[in-house]
């Protein structure tokens, strides 16, 4: 478990096959509040209804998935 919290990945075996796998949970980051506020104070304005429109134009409405 230290090495897994270190940041180790680990493959579970059952009879010499792999099962599975530990991995590590991300940590979640977050900023204060104020901290975002300040980073986004000077960004400019967003139309959005500009935006959809823009978006509308763009995309193709009878796109056929790729997968």
């Amino acid at each position: 478990m230290r090495a897994l919290e270190a940041g180790e990945s680990f493959v579970v075996t059952r009879d010499g096959a792999p099962v599975g796998e530990l991995i590590p949970l991300r940590r979640r980051r977050s900023a204060r509040l104020a901290t975002v506020l300040e980073i986004f104070r000077g960004a400019p304005h967003v139309d959005y209804k500009r935006l959809r429109r823009d978006l509308d134009a763009l995309a193709d409405p009878d796109a056929k998935p790729r997968g």
